[in-house]
């Protein structure tokens, strides 16, 4: 199954782009990993926001599993994310597709399209830290579904 993470917006910070550059390389080890990142639209509040969903869904992929990154989605720990990886994998989908919107959240009509909504912490994290952690939560689900220490 190949893993693709979609994002609007440039990673600006360069500590933080090495890290998101080390993890995607880990995750090659185990898994296809492709990054779709669109341009950030600089019109402001709700044009915006529809702007920026209407290029990430138009980017999804027919068939693949979508998962938002969303504040209000359900919290899982490393072990139940590994879970559903390998219950994804399971089901013959061949794509998981893991949506980080831009700061100001997406449409409604993009949430729709998600088939799991997933919040990565009650905290609020920029939205560069976040793809560092969501990252980083891949790669520790890939270790604990293959059993290798890094997880421990």
């Amino acid at each position: 199954m190949r893993l693709r993470i979609v994002w609007t917006g440039k990673t600006r910070e360069a500590h933080l782009r090495a890290l998101i550059d080390q993890y995607l390389q880990r995750l090659s080890h185990f898994a296809k990993c492709e990054v779709s990142e669109f341009r950030e639209t600089a019109a402001p509040g709700k044009v915006g926001i529809d702007k920026d969903s209407q290029r990430i869904s138009d980017g999804l992929r027919e068939g693949a599993i979508n998962v938002l990154l969303d504040p209000e989605g359900d919290e899982w720990t490393s072990a139940q994310l590994a879970k559903r990886i390998e219950q994804w994998q399971n089901s013959g989908a061949k794509e998981l597709s893991f949506i980080v919107g831009g700061p100001n959240g997406v449409s409604a009509k993009l949430a729709a399209r998600a088939n799991k909504r997933w919040s990565l912490s009650r905290l609020t994290l920029t939205h560069e830290m976040a793809r560092v952690v969501l990252l980083e939560q891949l790669y520790r689900a890939y270790t604990i579904i293959h059993g290798l220490p890094y997880q421990k």
